[in-house]
């Protein structure tokens, strides 16, 4: 049996089919397009947040980094405020008490390539012939005493001129432990405690201080 020849319209339907089918693919291929836009466009709103959230770790990094500096700043500044604090107090106990003519705060002098620093000096000459070295500490600790024993000892080597005056020092502070307190008194320091924003001298009736 010979093959039938195709008519018009099974041509037509043909070219219809294969038209429906590359609009099919057509709308495939814009739909898989479309996808990959949206994909990139993620991809880009991803990587915009991720430098956003760099970006503010970078901020926050440098916000820690300047808390640390005002912190460390502030630090200082309570220091400077204890000492400022102690001095008028402690003038009147150096005057009154020990009868010290010359008072100087914040006294530093170098010798020979050497520096030495002292919150307070006080000293007077004739017949009472004596200087007193204040370190003032808003919490001082134990190392705080070997820096004012240290600062003592070496004291006549960077003023000769008093080399014949009788020394002693005093620990001033705004927080002190009583164990500390103790310790002071006994390697032969003077205690001055703050009370009512006002250094008063913290020693037993019977304390004998240590000349240095």
């Amino acid at each position: 049996m010979a093959n039938a020849q195709p008519t018009y319209d099974d041509i037509l339907r043909l070219f219809q089919e294969t038209n429906r089918q590359f609009q099919e693919t057509d709308r495939q291929f814009k739909e898989t397009d479309r996808r990959f836009q949206e994909t990139d466009r993620k991809f880009q709103e991803t990587d915009r947040k991720f430098k956003e959230t760099d970006r503010k770790f970078k901020e926050t990094d440098r916000q820690l980094k300047e808390l640390g500096k005002q912190i460390g700043g502030l630090g200082a500044k309570f220091g400077s405020f204890t000492e400022g604090l102690a001095l008028p107090s402690m003038e009147a106990i150096l005057r009154d008490r020990f009868g010290m003519e010359v008072i100087s705060p914040s006294v530093r002098v170098s010798k020979d390539g050497q520096h030495l620093e002292i919150d307070v000096l006080a000293y007077a000459n004739g017949s009472t012939n004596a200087a007193y070295v204040v370190e003032v500490k808003s919490h001082p600790r134990q190392e705080s005493i070997t820096q004012l024993k240290a600062l003592l000892e070496r004291f006549r080597d960077f003023f000769p001129e008093h080399g014949d005056k009788a020394l002693y020092g005093i620990l001033a502070a705004v927080d002190l432990s009583e164990a500390l307190r103790v310790q002071a008194l006994r390697e032969g320091l003077y205690v001055a405690r703050i009370h009512d924003e006002v250094f008063e001298l913290d020693v037993p009736e019977d304390f004998q201080p240590q000349v240095f």
